[in-house]
């Protein structure tokens, strides 16, 4: 029976499927039949995994990485054929196996082009594939995490020594890590980011009940404090503490070992309201990804409820129809020394101002998501901003393949 899917339809598909209204509950189980008609169909079980990540169900994540490992041990190489044919660029992208949030999300920067996607996973301890299907440039989606610090060290020499341009070197990856990207770019002139230090639970425990003053574990010692897990994600579990009781309060809820903690700036406006950026650099140069506003200090895109705000959208259209002359005038100085300092063909930071016009920087990464997959009709701005981004990415594969053989 013909199900009218793809062999492989990747993230930014499955997405589409959703926002299309095909719901997972109707998604998934197509997709499992076709593997019941074929256990070999690992393109389909691929997406299966992904799908139930998507989801965003705890329940689902043991499942998704079961089928995963299913799929890789049956295939590692899962072809997304170029929407606009003939294909101009053939690029090889090497993930890593796990979350998909933890990996660069190119299929979302390729939709509707002629960029034909070969994804490769790379396994921890196991030889990158040495009969490669033939492709123009190499894109190192994996991003910097503690469960991916090994695999990137591994794929580095596979970069090294590869006959084709690798956008992305692991090695360069490797420096986002929270602690080394605060150290590398709180040197530069413009930029404000918080010394992030690497703490243990025994050691924030004995500052919680004065046996050792805060400054005893980090430089900048002093309340209020940023604290988060080592190798939390998306806000999990991340929180501004005001002094010794609450920090007690945060250990005896949150069970890891090991946290990260970083002085916390505040960077309210005059309305007191916080405005969050996403800014993309592709080749050097900045784009505007989205801007989110909060009364919260923790602000992510979902939670900001821009979907429900129209002068909040309509400061975000602006924001991104002025961001050359704007923003990125503001802050050019900034943004060439971070593009300096970091090295990297494509990453993202998410950003803000400060009071004395610094630009306060959260994170700097190569897996942030970038998509236009917000609704036309509330974000019809949205739109034309995101065809820069992807036209300035194709135009990078463009003229990194154009080179690949000088």
């Amino acid at each position: 029976m013909d199900d009218g899917l793809p062999p492989y339809i990747g993230f930014a598909g499955l997405w589409r499927l959703e926002l299309s209204g095909m719901a997972a509950a109707r998604l998934g189980p197509l997709l499992e039949a076709r593997v019941a008609r074929n256990p070999g169909d690992a393109s389909a079980m691929m997406d299966i995994a992904t799908l139930s990540i998507l989801t965003l169900r705890p329940e689902n994540r043991e499942h998704a990485f079961a089928m995963q490992a299913r799929a890789l041990g049956l295939q590692r190489v899962y072809r997304l054929p170029a929407a606009r044919t003939p294909a101009a660029i053939r690029l090889l992208v090497i993930m890593s196996p796990g979350d998909m949030t933890a990996v660069t999300p190119v299929d979302c920067l390729v939709e509707d082009s002629d960029v034909e996607l070969l994804m490769l996973y790379a396994a921890p301890g196991a030889p990158l594939l040495s009969d490669l299907p033939d492709h123009d440039v190499v894109f190192v989606a994996v991003g910097e995490s503690g469960p991916n610090r090994p695999l990137l060290e591994e794929i580095g020499s596979f970069a090294q020594s590869s006959a084709r341009p690798v956008l992305n070197p692991p090695a360069k990856i490797l420096q986002l890590s929270r602690d080394i990207v605060s150290q590398v770019l709180c040197q530069i002139p413009g930029v404000e980011m918080p010394a992030t230090v690497g703490v243990s639970r025994q050691a924030l425990a004995k500052a919680a009940r004065g046996e050792i003053p805060l400054a005893g574990v980090m430089a900048q010692g002093a309340f209020p404090i940023i604290v988060r897990p080592q190798g939390s994600q998306g806000g999990k579990d991340l929180s501004r503490l005001e002094g010794p009781e609450a920090l007690a309060g945060y250990l005896a809820a949150t069970p890891s070992e090991d946290f990260f903690v970083s002085r916390f700036v505040d960077y309210s406006g005059p309305d007191g309201l916080f405005r969050k950026f996403r800014v993309v650099i592709i080749d050097g140069r900045p784009f505007a990804c989205h801007m989110a506003i909060s009364a919260h200090w923790m602000i992510h895109y979902v939670n900001a409820d821009m979907d429900s705000d129209t002068s909040k959208r309509q400061e975000e259209a602006l924001f991104m129809a002025g961001f050359e002359s704007g923003f990125a005038f503001r802050h050019a100085r900034a943004l060439r020394g971070i593009d300096d300092a970091l090295g990297l063909d494509y990453y993202a930071i998410d950003c803000a101002e400060t009071a004395d016009g610094k630009l306060l920087v959260f994170e700097a990464d190569t897996a942030m998501l970038v998509h236009a997959m917000d609704p036309v009709d509330l974000y019809p701005y949205k739109q034309p901003q995101m065809r820069k981004v992807f036209d300035a990415f194709r135009a990078m594969l463009l003229s990194r393949s154009a080179g690949r053989d000088k």
